[in-house]
């Protein structure tokens, strides 16, 4: 069981010692032996491309067995579950049953239910903040970011050892916010390094290219200089960006579903919360990328550098489709389901 840190406690700082960081990867990761199933029953889904049926919140799903196992879990994909074949708590599920539950069951009491399955909604985006912390003290930043990472972390950590009635009134976007801003400088800085180590003169004038929340839909720009263009939330739905110069493009929020982006040039691209459902990516490139909640849901792969993408998460792996010659980060691995 894990143990509860005191109210004013002191937490340990991510960067205190050499191999913390990754001690702490491990500690994120879900245990389901230590769950209650909490991610077959807690969040709802609708029927789709990644779930065969509908479920409403709070109920379990009909796979869930009695000893909250899922009976298809060696199936989940063939069967039309791909969206829980990518889900990952991020730790969260083992943490709200062992520690903010004690190791109660809502099964055996049943008025557990609705609180505990609120408290696993706000655990699961705590956990996942404090990934995102551990993985940015990992790209080594300069001063000050470590020191504001190390207290990001702490705070985030000490509200995951809050009550059930705490965790359920946190205001969990707040928070987000806050440790986002500092994340975001995190990734600043990584993609202007890889920009500085690039050639020079790559990226054109600002004035020149800011098509913040242009309609490109279904426009043709393959091989154009988009180098460095402020594209954010711009509609590139369905465009030809094949073999395009996006280095150091500003895509955030962009929405590029279906688009083709074959052989393109994304080193050190911001592509926080970029919609590339069913986008084609393969053979780009996404050094220094930063892919920080992209949808890659169908995304196309094959052959794509994602070695040195930032912020890459297990589950958009896992929702994408890669194949051998995909590299990948260290810190994740290959999803089996690729070719």
């Amino acid at each position: 069981m894990l143990t509860r840190v005191p109210a004013g406690a002191t937490v340990s700082r991510v960067s205190d010692r050499p191999g913390l960081p990754e001690r702490r990867r491990l500690e994120l990761r879900a245990d389901c032996e230590r769950c209650a199933g909490l991610c077959c029953a807690a969040p709802a889904f609708s029927v789709s491309a990644d779930f065969a049926i509908s479920k409403p919140a709070g109920q379990p799903c009909p796979n869930l067995t009695a000893g909250f196992r899922c009976s298809i879990h060696d199936r989940l994909r063939p069967a039309g579950f791909g969206g829980c074949a990518a889900f990952d708590c991020f730790g969260a599920g083992q943490k709200v049953v062992q520690e903010t539950f004690s190791g109660r069951d809502w099964r055996q009491q049943r008025e557990l239910s609705a609180p505990m399955f609120a408290a696993f909604a706000v655990m699961r985006q705590l956990h996942e903040l404090l990934w995102y912390v551990v993985e940015a003290l990992a790209l080594s930043p300069s001063d000050p970011l470590p020191g504001e990472l190390d207290k990001a972390f702490s705070d985030t950590e000490r509200l995951t050892h809050s009550s059930p009635d705490e965790l359920i009134g946190l205001d969990v976007d707040a928070h987000r916010q806050r440790v986002n801003g500092v994340l975001l400088r995190v990734s600043e800085q990584v993609r202007e390094r890889a920009a500085s180590s690039g050639p020079a003169g790559r990226r054109p004038v600002a004035a020149r290219n800011d098509r913040r929340r242009a309609d490109l839909a279904g426009a043709d720009l393959h091989g154009a200089g988009l180098a460095g263009a402020d594209l954010h939330g711009a509609d590139l739905a369905g465009s030809d960006l094949h073999g395009a110069d996006l280095a150091g493009a500003d895509l955030r929020g962009a929405d590029l579903a279906g688009a083709d982006l074959a052989g393109a040039d994304l080193t050190g691209a911001c592509l926080r919360g970029a919609l590339l459902i069913g986008a084609d990516l393969r053979r780009a490139k996404l050094s220094y990328a930063d892919l920080t909640g992209a949808d890659l849901r169908g995304a196309l792969l094959a052959g794509t550098g994602l070695a040195s993408a930032i912020f890459l998460t297990q589950a958009q792996l896992d929702s994408a489709k890669g194949d051998s010659r995909t590299s990948v980060p260290a810190s994740l691995r290959r999803p089996p389901h690729w070719p």
